[in-house]
């Protein structure tokens, strides 16, 4: 079986996402990772991550949020997210600064590429 370089980046991505996480948290219950491909508007990709890192501040249950520059696309960016479950990461989405996130980003998010669930184990 071969893998193309994104899913070998995304693979790379989960085993950073997974090292954020306290040595302590790993034996509770289990983590919910999230990675994506998010593209902007032609030359809107540094607008797309201002708005995302403004609204990255206070999301209680969320251990790791990383926004990446993809290195082969000037469009995309690629984000790492590690949530101590499920529900806290879908209660984030309805945060009033995600909203606002969210709704001026909305205009420049041209579309979605790959997404990854996942259920990080281990890390630091």
């Amino acid at each position: 079986m071969t893998h193309n370089r994104r899913d070998m980046l995304g693979l790379g991505a989960a085993a950073i996402a997974a090292s954020a996480i306290p040595a302590a948290a790993q034996e509770a219950k289990p983590r919910y990772g999230l990675i994506g491909q998010m593209l902007s508007q032609p030359g809107k990709r540094d607008e797309l991550v201002g708005y995302l890192r403004d609204a990255t501040g206070a999301m209680p249950g969320c251990l790791s949020y990383i926004i990446a520059l993809d290195s082969e696309n000037p469009d995309a960016i690629w984000i790492t997210e590690v949530w101590d479950s499920r529900e806290n990461h879908a209660a984030s989405l309805k945060l009033p600064a995600v909203q606002a996130a969210i709704a001026k980003a909305r205009p420049i998010i041209a579309g979605f590429g790959q997404r990854f669930e996942t259920v990080p184990v281990a890390g630091v």
